[in-house]
């Protein structure tokens, strides 16, 4: 439209709905609203309640191409029929609702869940454990872990948060093993993390969800 400012509204009665379905207030809709545009080619920009912003677009913000997580993100949010992990508006306000400071430790688990479970079974396995280290310690040959210190890790690494230190003089951090990540956090043993026992976990660590973020 010749009057520029007015491709960037939502109509009403959808900023109503967005607000009652998410966590974001109407300022942050709207700044989505702006902010998803801006990804749109031209001729899209004024419907963009109903386009999709391919996959490379969305990892174009800053907010998401520092996280370790991008792609997995683009794909738990994105509902694209074709798996091409593309996003609507609705998905792109569904991802910062969850990742806004707004949303509860139980929705941010179950997400951060999905997240994590990389080949979408639905438990995170070993095989989940070891991706998301790679991704946390960064993708570069030069960061990689090695397969003996991956080892090591998924052995021997305890969630953020676990337990206190023992008391009295604290002890050398190798001086006592830490449990594994799967003996921690696996409660029925079957070698796996369930979505209850994953939630557990994320219970007991109070910076859990306040990590758990991407702010426009």
């Amino acid at each position: 439209g010749a009057m520029g400012g007015s491709a960037s509204l939502i109509p009403r009665d959808l900023l109503g709905e967005y607000q009652e379905l998410t966590f974001l207030s109407k300022q942050e809709i709207l700044l989505a609203y702006k902010r998803f545009s801006e990804l749109l080619p031209k001729e899209e920009k004024d419907n963009a309640c109903s386009a999709r912003v391919p996959k490379s677009q969305i990892l174009t913000l800053p907010e998401l191409r520092a996280n370790p997580f991008q792609h997995r993100i683009c794909h738990v949010f994105s509902t694209s029929e074709t798996g091409d992990d593309s996003m609507s508006f609705e998905d792109f306000l569904d991802m910062l609702s969850v990742f806004s400071d707004s949303a509860t430790s139980d929705i941010k688990s179950h997400y951060a869940f999905r997240i994590f479970d990389f080949d979408d079974d639905g438990t995170l396995d070993r095989k989940d454990l070891e991706q998301l280290v790679n991704c946390l310690t960064g993708q570069g040959e030069e960061s990689r872990l090695s397969s003996a210190e991956m080892e090591q890790l998924i052995q021997n690494v305890r969630p953020a948060g676990q337990g206190t230190a023992p008391p009295g003089p604290r002890h050398g951090a190798h001086s006592s093993p830490s449990p594994q990540i799967l003996e921690e956090s696996d409660i029925d043993k079957d070698g796996t993390i369930n979505l209850a026992e994953f939630q557990h976990v994320v219970s007991r660590s109070p910076d859990f969800a306040s990590s758990f973020k991407i702010v426009l």
